[in-house]
């Protein structure tokens, strides 16, 4: 499959494909856009959140490395589920990545422009008001995404080599937060720790359910490994797989040490007023200026990596589902020297810019990430369950053999599934009208596509 796709095969390993899925969560990113929300929603109950939801992530993780045993694929999602449970399960299943990627593109490269205009701010170049203006705000990101958008065209290789010295600066950076954070709150700290913040009795369902939304886009990312697959050498297990393990691993233990800093360190208010900016404000009371205008560059950083992997994971997706005909094939075209769905990669440009412009018309910043991720949030569960009931049934004649067998392809994969179906009934009920307009009415359009396809399909016939 990957010769006659023209794709770059073999092109990285195990190391590079864990950068990618670190660097498609996004650390840095994760924290500045997410923590203010969260925390806002649920208080020191954030660490426990991120935690849970880390170790149901690990059941989607387990999915996605079993499913993959089946055959690396650029559809990943969508080509096992459809494996499974038919083409249209499986259109959908890509089809919910595809929608919350072009979404992506508002919530990632919004913190990336409000950053970026923090540091001219910082250098005088512009007034300080700009950053929360949205006209300025979508304009710079507009830019943001043209620029990852041509790194990630001129091929998978060009795309690894930057990550690697994206993802070290940002790491290094954020590593020297977390440490001078313990030295100089540990002792002082604005929340005192304490084990009620995770534990199971300190969350009634609704405070669970509430936390989780927002917690499990902290984590949403690492599996473009999969979507990879063709484009990762083989073995067993594969170079994808061992890369998506090792990348969770990782995330885990960064996401909940992270929230600890950000909750000894900062009031609720200082959360709050930092907005997107929470690791500068962690910055700002660490290290003296200029030192401190390096967090603001490792949030840019982050959020130009997870730009550049969800372009990744959006165009593979969409070249594998026109690859086989769920789509209209002009998508599948491979650019003869770069080895990369080019089309499909200038698709969720184009999608990307029209979208950030149309969400300009909100009335700030905040407003525009607040239902973006939520939107995103609710994508999330829906394509993610769809491959982990997949996997259970796939699996299922496991159910009564060796205990680690039937937990990882059976039984953890269906408790993470049908906790993620839990928690995005719970959010439809509590999101606003817009919300529910981007994040289900983005699923209900794919109709369209799926019934226009297969009537053409027919017609060849």
């Amino acid at each position: 499959m990957s010769q006659k796709s023209g794709l770059a095969t073999g092109s990285l390993g195990t190391f590079a494909s864990t950068v990618m899925g670190i660097a498609g969560s996004a650390p840095a990113f994760s924290v500045a856009v997410t923590t203010a929300v969260i925390v806002a929603s649920v208080g020191v109950l954030s660490v426990g959140s991120v935690l849970y939801c880390g170790l149901i992530m690990f059941g989607i993780l387990f999915t996605f490395i079993n499913l993959n045993k089946m055959a690396p694929n650029a559809g990943a999602t969508y080509t096992w589920v459809g494996m499974v449970f038919g083409p249209r399960w499986g259109f959908f299943a890509g089809w919910g990545l595809l929608v919350a990627s072009v979404i992506f593109m508002v919530s990632a490269t919004i913190p990336a422009a409000t950053s970026t205009l923090k540091v001219f701010s910082i250098l005088g170049w512009i007034d300080a008001s700009k950053i929360e203006d949205t006209d300025w705000v979508t304009c710079i990101a507009a830019l943001w995404l043209t620029l990852v958008t041509i790194v990630v065209s001129k091929g998978i290789k060009h795309a690894s080599y930057a990550q690697f010295i994206l993802t070290a600066i940002e790491l290094m950076i954020v590593l020297a937060l977390i440490i001078g954070a313990f030295i100089e709150y540990g002792s002082k700290p604005a929340h005192v720790p304490s084990i009620s913040w995770i534990s199971p009795l300190s969350f009634t369902v609704e405070t669970f359910a509430t936390g989780a939304l927002t917690a499990i886009f902290f984590y949403w990312g690492w599996d473009v490994t999969m979507n990879l697959g063709e484009e990762t050498r083989g073995g067993t297990p594969s170079s994808s797989s061992k890369g998506a393990f090792w990348s969770m691993v990782n995330l885990l233990l960064f996401y909940v040490i992270i929230v600890i800093v950000v909750l000894i360190v900062l009031t609720d208010e200082e959360i709050a007023q930092a907005n997107t900016n929470v690791l500068y404000a962690i910055a700002d009371k660490l290290f003296p200026q200029p030192w401190s205008y390096l967090a603001v560059l490792s949030t840019i950083l982050s959020t130009i990596g997870t730009i550049e992997t969800q372009i990744l994971q959006f165009s593979r997706t969409l070249f594998a589902m026109s690859r086989d005909r769920a789509l209209h094939p002009r998508y599948s075209k491979i650019h003869p020297t770069w080895q990369t769905p080019w089309i499909a990669t200038l698709v969720i440009w184009l999608l990307g810019v029209i979208l950030l412009f149309g969400s300009s018309y909100l009335p700030t910043v905040k407003d525009i990430l607040d239902k973006s991720v939520s939107a995103i949030g609710f994508q999330i569960c829906f394509y993610m369950s769809l491959a982990g009931f997949a996997c259970a049934w796939y699996y299922r004649s496991r159910w009564n053999g060796p205990l680690k067998t039937s937990l990882t392809h059976i039984w953890w994969p269906l408790l993470s599934a049908s906790f993620m179906v839990f928690i995005a009934i719970i959010s439809a009920v509590s999101f606003d009208l817009l919300t529910n307009i981007i994040g289900i009415g983005g699923l209900l359009i794919g109709f369209i596509p799926m019934m226009l396809n297969i009537r053409a399909v027919s017609d060849l016939k």
